[in-house]
């Protein structure tokens, strides 16, 4: 059984990392990283398959954040699993880093999918899923995609072949904050039904708190018992989750912070705060 009161600790500790990580900067990502603090936080130190000393190890579990402008949560969870030194954080987005603002597997340790072109890293997991059973490898596939890129067709078409052809060793997450940066999802282009949605293209389909830890922790479980089908885990979440300027604000998608903002917000996280 997990230790979820451990795996509350770790997503606290990459919600604060990420902000700070952000804050160097200046600028970045903010609220599309804070939603997923949680699942990164089980995936990493609960059910994923991976030896962060062989980042390239063959019968790894591969993890794909097809939202890849959430990358600095993904850098993260790898600093604090080992993968690299947590000083590289701090490097964000400088010229030559091994920490880009979107994810680049070609700089990263641990990154398996360059992403960024919205959909494209959910195509890709889908294929990986597939190659890997046709090689009986025995691994799972991890894609995370946002609520405003599932209104990509990309999507849906890499949805439509996963369900024919039965991937069930792939386990994907939404993050359902219904906030993307032109405004609310549901104003933009509503998705719901969304599970009734993925159901009829084949899947099995669970939705929880995504900011509950053990809430997601079981769902991942359950899904690792197979069924035939691939699996969708629906998170809800709130966009900027745990950070007081941005949570749930529309602006959140990009944002500047600035030195006083960013060590107040870092007092809060730690308890030092009013």
């Amino acid at each position: 059984m997990a230790d979820y009161g451990m795996l509350r600790r770790k997503a606290h500790e990459i919600r604060t990392l990420t902000l700070e990580t952000i804050g160097h900067v200046g600028k970045g990502h903010l609220g599309g990283c804070m939603s997923l603090c949680e699942v990164m936080s089980v995936l990493y130190f609960s059910q994923m398959n991976v030896r962060p000393e062989d980042p390239q190890w063959k019968h790894r579990d591969r993890f794909i954040l097809s939202k890849g402008h959430a990358g600095p949560v993904v850098y993260s969870a790898l600093a604090l699993r080992g993968y690299f030194d947590r000083e590289a954080l701090k490097s964000l987005n400088e010229l030559g880093t091994s920490i880009p603002s979107h994810c680049d597997a070609t700089r990263t340790a641990g990154v398996d999918v360059t992403t960024g072109s919205l959909g494209q890293g959910f195509s890709v997991a889908v294929g990986i899923a597939l190659a890997a059973k046709l090689d009986r490898e025995a691994l799972y596939v991890y894609p995370i995609i946002g609520d405003g890129e599932s209104q990509e067709g990309l999507v849906w078409e890499a949805a439509m072949l996963a369900g024919n052809k039965g991937l069930d060793n792939i386990i994907g997450f939404t993050d359902y904050n219904n906030l993307q940066i032109d405004g609310h999802v549901s104003e933009v282009n509503g998705l719901e039904p969304l599970a009734d949605k993925w159901a009829a293209f084949g899947w099995d389909v669970h939705s929880v708190d995504g900011h509950d830890v053990e809430e997601i922790d079981q769902a991942v479980s359950r899904a690792k018992q197979g069924g035939g089908k691939p699996h969708m885990i629906i998170l809800r979440t709130v966009k900027g989750k745990g950070i007081s300027f941005a949570e749930n604000v529309v602006t959140n998608h990009s944002m500047t912070i600035s030195k006083d903002v960013l060590e107040r917000e870092l007092k809060l996280l730690r308890g030092e705060g009013e």
